[in-house]
This record gives C-alpha cells, structure tokens and sequence, in this order.
C-alpha cells in the first residue's frame, strides 16, 4: 500500500511586508501566519511529503509575486511543490513549473475553461496536473446529480464554488471530479467550504464519495484540528493525501505527532 501524504498549505498573499502566508475560517477572516518560504523550510525539515502553496492574491502583480516565492523555495525544499492561484493558461502553468513547482492546481480556470486540463496534461503530463474543488453542501436535492448521506442523516449534494469559494457554479463537485479526470487531471485537492477552517474535522462524507468515485488520488482539505482527524481523512474518508494549515502553521499539532499516531493505528506513513 502507498503511503499516506500529510501536506501542509500555505495561503499565500501580498502586503506591504511582501509574500506573507494567511489562514481564515471559510476563506474569510484572513491574519498572518509568516513567510512562505520561512515555513516551507520548516515543514521540509518536520517531514511533511509534501507542499501546497496557493496564490490567493488575485492581482495583477501576484503571478511575479508567486514565481519568485517558488524559485526561492525550491532552492531549499526538496519534497514536491504545488503552486495554484490565479492559473489562467498554458503559460502561467510553464513559468511556475519552470520555477520549481513540480505540479500546479488549477481551480477557477478549470471550470470556466475545462479544456485547459485536456491541453494541460497532455503538454506537461498528468502527473503535474492537480485540479482544486471547492464545494459547500447544497440540501436543494433537486439540483444535483450525486446525493450524499450527511453525519447526521440529512440529505445533501456538493456544489463546486469558484472565486475563492464567493461564486456557487450549480456543478455537482462529484460529476465534476469524474469529469476532470477524464480530461487528464492526475489528482483532486477536494476543499469543503463548510469545514475550512473550522478545525471540525474533514467533511468525510463527501471526500469518502469522490475516492468511490474516481482513480486519481484524492487529497483531503478542509477542517483539521486534531490527529485523530486525519485518520478519519485516511480510513473513513478514503483519501491519498490530508492537508492542513493553520494547526501546522500556529503549531499546535506537529507533522512527527501526526504521523507517529497514524503509524501506531496502523496508516502507512513515511517517517
């Protein structure tokens, strides 16, 4: 069995300090939670499998702002790399893959353009190709395609939201991950809105039914708060990968603490 990824993300924007890494609650309610690359350093050498860096700019001057974060921490970090944020073409996802990023998550620009993710893995590769879905629970049953059981026994479908989760799609975010699969993308960063921040714990629900649903690993985000969470991630919820902020970036549960309580539960982890 592949061993389980716990992968930090760091929210990366601009300020008048430069690139500063934020954490809010459902995307909103942003403070400060250092320098990128600081913590990038950090979690290489805590032992994280991984890294996600996401450009929450938004401007104009943030895809320059981001290439130059990458170069930089690629100089010093040596575990995988995704950069997503603000990717609208072919030649944004060469000049970070060209930076350093060994694989790019495209979100908004996925389901305004889906070819993008045909064109993209075709020209760098599928294993490059990371496709973000950001969904919040929508109980209007009528609308979507794929009905999920809630912890409690409700009812509920999962609407993929855009724009840093401010824009509902009407897509149905399990249609919508079997679909981008077949265009190529060759993993799924699957954020629930309703659990962002929250450290509630991963909406199992709905990451359990895209893992049924699709072959391509399924990277679990949104909600972590204790290690025992991230079990849950893995065994209830089906996922490859679990990510985490805020707890990581604040330091209230270390990547080692993580990773030796799943290993003690019998989770295959890297130490």
């Amino acid at each position: 069995m592949l061993s389980k990824r716990i992968i930090p993300c760091l929210d990366v924007t601009l300020n008048e300090k430069g690139a500063t890494v934020v954490k809010g609650i459902e995307f909103v309610n942003l403070r400060e939670a250092g320098d990128p690359v600081e913590l990038a350093k950090r979690y290489n050498d805590e032992g994280a499998d991984e890294l996600v860096f996401l450009d929450i700019t938004a401007s104009p001057y943030g895809r320059e702002t981001m290439v130059d974060v990458v170069e930089r921490t690629a100089e010093d970090v040596f575990i995988p790399l995704t950069v997503g944020g603000g990717i609208k073409d072919l030649e944004d996802i060469s000049e970070l893959l060209s930076a350093g990023a060994d694989k790019v998550s495209i979100n908004t620009s996925a389901v305004k353009n889906p070819e993008l993710v045909r064109k993209s893995s075709e020209m760098f590769g599928s294993q490059c190709i990371v496709v973000a879905i950001d969904c919040r629970r929508n109980f209007d049953l009528s609308r979507g395609e794929y009905t999920v059981t809630l912890e409690n026994g409700e009812k509920a479908w999962y609407e993929v939201v855009i724009y840093g989760g401010r824009k509902p799609t009407g897509i149905d975010a399990v249609s919508w991950a079997k679909r981008v699969e077949e265009l190529g993308a060759g993993e799924i960063l699957l954020t629930s809105m309703n659990r962002d921040g929250t450290k509630d714990g991963f909406d199992i629900p709905i990451t359990r039914k895209i893992s049924e649903e699709v072959n391509i690993p399924v990277i679990a985000s949104g909600g972590a708060g204790t290690v025992e969470h991230f079990y849950e991630g893995f065994v209830e919820g089906k996922a490859d990968a679990c990510l985490a902020a805020s707890i990581f970036h604040y330091e209230e549960i270390s990547i080692a603490m993580i990773k030796e309580y799943l290993r003690e539960k019998g989770i295959p982890v890297r130490i």
